[in-house]
């Protein structure tokens, strides 16, 4: 019994990312109860929020490490049954620390699932579709942090706190599940192949460095419209619920620009083209919604281009990874994304705090896209290089 065909494999990986955005998600989705529960404030909240992320700064090369010494699927296991213990603290205890502690615990977690899972694809997809592959693949992270502000609030009104932080953990665990039951590797990723020399050396190096700068800055990007939209909003008078609303909008629609724009650079073969126009539509379009009171329509716009250049960039990294060395270049690779996820709110709302203004994190967003097309030129100078791999 398991998955043999990519696409029952993708559709597999898909499902259990999405359980492990659901539980990143869920402190945000449900903080007026956990605020009031616990007696904090917006910092300690934000600080709980970020610590999911924050072990993948130390975590995602090691991560990759242990998918080469231990294999992929059990690392993976062992990544979920972080989740699950990580997610059970954070529902059962009732002290501020256990729930910081089960946050890094189940952040922990996902920093493996984050790598080998990407991994995982790219050995399914290597010369096949990989762009559409993987567009699918990141989207799981807007569906299940869009799901999560859909279904937790209403279940913790309608009974409490615990009971909706329970559902969440029960997620992780169905994945497990399901991940331990379905799961197979590729047939043509056998144990020759993966055993050889791993190591990562300079342009090779140089090149996956700069590809996870890439993918980091654009979902630094990305997490501008997310934290700081409905605050934007809020400075200009909109209600909260009103505001979220309005930035959930960007969130529904870059779900369906994300696989669009990986089958659209699949399909056309011209995989940089598709990739900078859409940071160059993506940045644009963060200037003018900072800017317009044509809010709806202009987040909705948002969405639509923001999502066009995931894929290709997330298929980077197969252009100058073998597969002996592939476990250990994504864990590099989310090194860098784990780095500016964590760092550029810090920079955005001290920002904002500097110039008094929230719109200003909308234009920061937007240099950082201008920087990811000149990296893009860094990333094709180093992989066309001889000694692209170690």
């Amino acid at each position: 019994m398991g998955c043999t065909n990519r696409w029952s494999v993708l559709t597999l990986l898909f499902s259990v990312r999405v359980a492990m955005a659901f539980q990143f998600q869920a402190v945000a989705a449900l903080s007026p109860t956990i605020m009031r529960e616990f007696n904090v404030g917006t910092a300690d909240l934000g600080l709980l929020i970020g610590l999911y992320l924050s072990p993948g700064i130390l975590l995602a090369y090691p991560g990759g490490k242990i998918g080469k010494r231990f294999g992929d699927k059990p690392a993976v296991v062992f990544g979920l049954a972080l989740m699950v213990c990580g997610g059970l603290l954070v529902a059962l205890s009732s002290t501020w620390g256990a729930q910081v502690g089960g946050r890094l615990l189940a952040g922990t977690g996902g920093v493996i699932l984050n790598v080998l899972m990407s991994k995982m694809v790219t050995d399914w997809f290597d010369g096949k579709e990989i762009a559409t592959a993987m567009g699918i693949f990141v989207n799981s992270w807007p569906v299940g942090i869009a799901l999560a502000l859909v279904v937790l609030p209403p279940i913790a009104e309608a009974a409490n706190l615990v009971t909706a932080l329970v559902f969440v953990t029960g997620l992780a665990a169905a994945g497990l599940l399901l991940f331990a039951v379905l799961y197979r590797s590729p047939t043509a990723v056998n144990v020759a192949e993966t055993i050889g020399h791993s190591s990562l050396t300079g342009t090779a190096l140089a090149a996956v460095l700069t590809a996870g700068l890439i993918w980091g800055l654009y979902n630094a990007a990305l997490g501008m419209i997310f934290s700081f939209g409905p605050v934007m909003l809020a400075e200009r008078g909109w209600s909260n619920s009103a505001a979220s609303s309005a930035t959930s909008l960007s969130l529904w629609l870059v779900a369906l620009s994300v696989p669009l724009g990986g089958i659209i650079a699949d399909r056309s073969g011209r995989r940089n083209l598709v990739l900078v126009s859409g940071l160059l539509l993506y940045a644009a379009m963060l200037v003018l919604a900072a800017r317009t009171e044509a809010v709806i329509l202009m987040f909705a716009v948002l969405g639509l281009v923001a999502g066009l250049s995931a894929g290709p960039i997330m298929s980077l990294p197969s252009a100058v990874l073998q597969k002996q060395n592939r476990a250990v270049g994504m864990g590099i690779f989310f090194t860098i994304f784990y780095l500016a996820s964590v760092l550029a709110p810090l920079i955005g709302g001290y920002l904002a705090d500097v110039v008094g203004r929230a719109s200003v994190t909308f234009d920061l967003g937007a240099m950082m896209l201008i920087v990811c097309c000149g990296a893009l030129w860094l990333f094709e100078h180093l992989s066309t290089k001889p000694s692209h791999h170690g």
